[in-house]
């Protein structure tokens, strides 16, 4: 795992730190050595968060604070507070957000609610604390995007999804989109005037977080269950726990790989898709430069996206390394690389046989 240098001495913002990748960052960054701010939606939910972390962890310097970036009075009171401080922020990591609810809602202000909590709240967070995060030696602004904005688009004659019929997804994927145009301005601009200032985008990856069950729930009696959320072999902040567990007692996700992985059968990954990249800095996640489209006042939206047959390949072939990297961890299963036909490389996963163990 990714050793977190020493950060003694740094103030570091975790927006949505209550759970999920938001918790994760403030507790690893507090062990390090920094003093987090966890601003967080639901203040009792952000000190069990942080009781959680202290509980492991009694030198942790962690702080909750409220802010609800659906309402832009909220991000205004909670960057007030943070100005009276006139503490430098060295890193703003825009983690909070939320993803597909079932039916078009508004944020405070009647904004479409995964636009103005996803985007425009983490933009007028951004905007409001940039003076405390320029004031830092080394300062960074991290902004948590996705994978899906390759197929967002852009409707600027229909941002807030009035006019359209109502997608939970392409909503979403617009609102991840906008990040990532959000972060490469702002890396443009402190280019251009000479700030020491590093502005990041990241993809958090295929993890079991509750991400998937909160937006997908909004308006209903009880959580949505999801595939997204319903697969045990995906990451999740208990998976080493729950992976030691399951290698002891053999539970139902160990004994479903084995049946998968019977003697002499093998399974292949597919090969992801080339423009769905893992990687939030490669160039076929981020939109093109302003400037360089048909209308230079207007910045293009992303390349292309992948025909749905191809996303559904992708997230087949997500599971699937998913399944190899469980079933190898365990024991059942060996990873060996092979040739393809066409000369590249690929993983292949052969079950371990006892009877000749």
């Amino acid at each position: 795992m990714y050793a977190v240098p020493d950060q003694t001495g740094k103030l570091v913002i975790v927006t949505g730190a209550n759970s999920g990748t938001g918790k994760e960052a403030a507790r690893r960054l507090a062990v390090a050595g920094a003093q987090v701010v966890m601003a967080v939606r639901t203040v009792g939910k952000g000190e069990q968060a942080r009781a959680e972390i202290l509980a492991q962890h009694p030198d942790a310097r962690l702080e909750v604070r409220h802010v609800d970036l659906a309402n832009l009075a909220s991000v205004r009171e909670f960057a007030e507070g943070l100005q009276a401080d006139r503490t430098p922020i060295d890193v703003l990591i825009n983690n909070a957000g939320v993803m597909a609810p079932p039916t078009r809602m508004t944020t405070a202000d009647g904004f479409e609610l995964q636009f103005g909590s996803n985007y425009l709240g983490p933009f007028a967070l951004t905007v409001r604390l940039l003076p405390l995060v320029l004031a830092a030696a080394s300062p960074r602004v991290a902004t948590m995007s996705s994978g899906l904005a390759n197929y967002g688009r852009i409707r600027f004659d229909d941002l807030q999804w009035e006019r359209r019929r109502y997608s939970p997804n392409f909503t979403y994927a617009q609102s991840k989109l906008a990040d990532l145009m959000l972060t490469q301005h702002l890396a443009g601009i402190a280019a251009q005037r000479g700030w020491n200032l590093i502005s990041t985008a990241a993809h958090p990856g295929f993890t079991r977080t509750n991400l998937q069950t909160a937006g997908a729930s909004l308006g209903r009696d009880k959580p949505k269950r999801t595939p997204y959320n319903s697969l045990r072999m995906l990451p999740s902040q208990e998976s080493r726990t729950r992976h030691r567990a399951a290698a002891v007692r053999g539970d139902q996700s160990r004994r479903r790989q084995r049946r998968l992985l019977r003697p002499g059968r093998t399974l292949r990954a597919g090969r992801p898709y080339p423009s769905l990249s893992a990687h939030p800095a490669e160039p076929a996640m981020l939109p093109p430069p302003p400037g360089s489209g048909p209308n230079p006042s207007i910045s293009p939206a992303s390349p292309c996206p992948p025909r749905p047959a191809d996303l559904k390949h992708q997230l087949a072939s997500a599971l699937m390394l998913a399944v190899m990297r469980d079933a190898a961890t365990a024991g059942h299963a060996t990873v060996r690389r092979v040739a393809e036909p066409d000369g590249r490389l690929g993983d292949e996963l052969v079950r371990n046989d006892r009877r000749t163990a």
